[in-house]
């Protein structure tokens, strides 16, 4: 049986004007570092103005960011302990 052992919170924030969002993604761990990471999403002038939709794009992107991020502060963090270059971690 599995059972957790820590949780993580990611927080995303978000900026828009008529045509841009801005996503910033960031994440606490229980180490006490912070990843960070941001997305960007542009409306093209003839879509529609639809801010919910440049949220996803920008705060996919954002995440999606910040979890090569993540990988690679693990692969880092493999090299250091074990002494060696290993390969590196894809998704």
């Amino acid at each position: 049986m599995m059972k957790t052992a820590v949780g993580w919170h990611v927080e995303l924030e978000f900026q828009e004007d008529d045509e841009h969002t801005r996503a910033a993604a960031l994440v606490r761990l229980p180490d006490g570092s912070e990843v960070r990471s941001h997305g960007r999403a542009s409306r093209h002038r003839t879509d529609s103005n639809q801010p919910r939709v440049g949220e996803e794009i920008a705060g996919a992107r954002a995440l999606n960011e910040l979890a090569m991020e993540l990988l690679s502060k693990a692969h880092e963090e493999i090299d250091q302990a074990s002494g060696r270059t290993s390969q590196p971690i894809h998704i």
